[in-house]
C-alpha cells in the first residue's frame, strides 16, 4: 500500500518525501519505489508517527474516584473499549504502569493477536510498593529485597514487560504521602539489578525529591511524575539541581504525566505551573529528556486524551510544537525501549501512522482531528 500526497514529519524533522509505502505491517519505503495497486490520497495532509502514551492504567475507570478493591473483577470489555478509543484517537502504543490482576496483560495479548483493536501495549503488572504504600491494593507489597524480587518474579511469570516500583507515596492511596520515599536506595538498586538481569527496563513513581534522588542514583530508566515535592507537600517545592545532574549523567528519562486537565492550571495562572516550568527549563538545560504521558485511568484522566494533553504539556514544559510531537513519538519510543520498533516514520519500523488534515507544527490542536490512523499497518480510522 502507498500513502501519497502527504507532508511528513518523521518524529524529529520534516521530510522532503511525499509518500510512504507499507508492506506486511511495516514501513517499506519513503517515496515511491515502483507501481502500487493500492493507494491512499492524503490530500496534502500531515503524516506523523502514531502517538505514544508512556503512562496509562488500562484497568482503571477514570469515572471512578476510588481505588479498586483488591478482589474486584476486571472488566475486559470496558478495557477493550478504552483501547479502541485510544487507537482511533491516534495513540498506537502505550505503556501500562500498574494493575492488580494482569488483565491488562491479557488485553495486550488480545490486541497483539488481532482479536481486539487497540494500541501496542507494554505492561508492568503489579508495581512493587511498601506495605500499605501507594497502590498496595494491586498486590505488590514488599519490605525486604527478597520480597521485592519475589514480586518482580511473579510479574515476569505473568508476562510483564518491565518493572515498576513505587519509590514514593502518592495521592491516589489514602494515608500515603507523596513527599516520602517508600524504600531506601539499596532496595531500589537491587530491583534495578533484577530488572537488568531479566533484560527489561524500569519505571519509578516519584513525587518526593528524596525518592527522585534514589531512583536516579539507582539507574531507573524512566522517572514518572518527577514532581519535586518537599516536606511542605507542595509540588515543585524542593527542586534539586544535584539530582538533575545525576539524571542527565545517567540518561534518565522523565515522564511527567501532564494530562489535558492541567489546562485548568494554565487558565488560572497557577503559581505551581510557573514553578514547575522553571524546573522543566532547568532539567532540559541540563540535558534531561521529557516524554509525553498522562496517567490515564486515574480520576478524570481519559485514556484517549493524549492528543489533547500534548498541547498542554508543551505549554507547561516550554516545548516547541515539534519538540512536543517528538516527546510523544520518537523520544517516547526510545524511552520505553521501542526505538527500533515504532515512534518514527522510517523504513523497517512498524507502520504506526497518524494522518492529520492540518499542520501540527503550526498548531498542536491538529492532533485532536485525525483523518486516518494506521496501527501496525492496519487502518483503524
Amino acid at each position: 500500500m502507498r500513502i501519497t500526497n502527504v507532508n511528513i514529519f518523521d518524529g524529529r524533522q520534516v521530510r522532503a518525501e511525499r509518500s510512504v509505502d507499507l508492506a506486511d505491517g511495516s514501513i517499506s519505503a519513503l517515496a515511491a519505489t515502483g507501481a502500487q495497486s493500492d493507494t491512499f490520497d492524503g490530500e496534502d495532509g500531515w503524516l506523523i508517527p502514531g502517538l505514544i502514551d508512556c503512562h496509562v492504567h488500562m484497568e482503571l475507570d477514570p469515572a471512578d474516584k476510588t481505588p479498586p478493591a483488591p478482589d474486584a473483577p476486571r472488566d475486559l470489555d470496558a478495557m477493550a473499549e478504552r483501547a479502541g478509543g485510544m487507537v482511533r484517537a491516534g495513540i498506537t502504543t502505550a505503556r501500562d504502569l500498574g494493575g492488580g490482576a494482569w488483565a491488562e496483560i491479557e488485553l495486550r495479548d488480545r490486541i497483539a493477536a488481532g482479536t481486539v483493536i487497540g494500541p501496542r501495549l507494554l505492561c508492568a503488572g503489579q508495581p512493587i510498593t511498601s506495605v500499605g504504600g501507594h497502590c498496595h491494593f494491586w498486590g505488590g507489597e514488599a519490605t525486604t529485597v527478597e520480597e521485592g524480587e519475589a514480586v518482580f518474579a511473579r510479574q515476569l511469570e505473568h508476562g510483564a514487560d518491565l518493572l515498576k516500583i513505587m519509590a514514593t507515596g502518592g495521592r491516589f492511596t489514602p494515608d500515603s504521602k507523596p513527599s516520602k520515599a517508600q524504600f531506601p536506595l539499596a532496595f531500589i538498586q537491587a530491583m534495578v539489578a533484577a530488572a537488568d538481569a531479566a533484560g527489561v527496563h524500569t519505571a519509578a513513581h516519584c513525587h518526593g525529591s528524596e525518592g527522585i534522588d534514589f531512583a536516579a542514583r539507582a539507574g531507573i530508566t524512566t522517572i514518572e511524575h518527577c514532581s519535586w515535592v518537599g516536606d511542605s507537600g507542595k509540588w515543585a517545592s524542593d527542586f534539586r539541581p544535584d539530582v538533575v545532574a545525576e539524571m542527565a549523567r545517567r540518561g534518565t528519562w522523565v515522564s511527567p504525566t501532564i494530562n489535558a486537565g492541567w489546562q485548568r492550571f494554565l487558565d488560572s495562572g497557577s503559581d505551581m505551573v510557573k514553578t514547575l516550568r522553571g524546573c522543566f527549563d532547568a532539567m532540559r538545560a541540563a540535558g534531561v529528556r521529557l516524554v509525553a504521558s498522562t496517567d490515564a485511568g486515574i480520576p478524570g484522566v481519559w485514556h484517549k486524551d493524549l492528543p489533547k494533553a500534548v498541547g498542554v504539556f508543551a505549554r507547561i514544559a516550554g516545548l516547541t510544537n515539534a519538540e512536543a510531537i517528538t516527546s510523544a513519538t520518537a523520544d517516547a519510543a526510545s524511552a520505553i525501549g521501542l526505538g527500533g520498533t515504532t515512534g518514527a516514520i522510517a523504513s523497517g519500523l512498524s507502520a504506526d501512522l497518524l494522518l492529520l488534515p492540518h499542520n501540527p507544527l503550526d498548531d498542536l490542536a491538529a492532533l485532536t482531528e485525525p483523518a486516518a490512523v494506521w496501527a501496525r499497518g492496519e487502518r483503524v480510522l
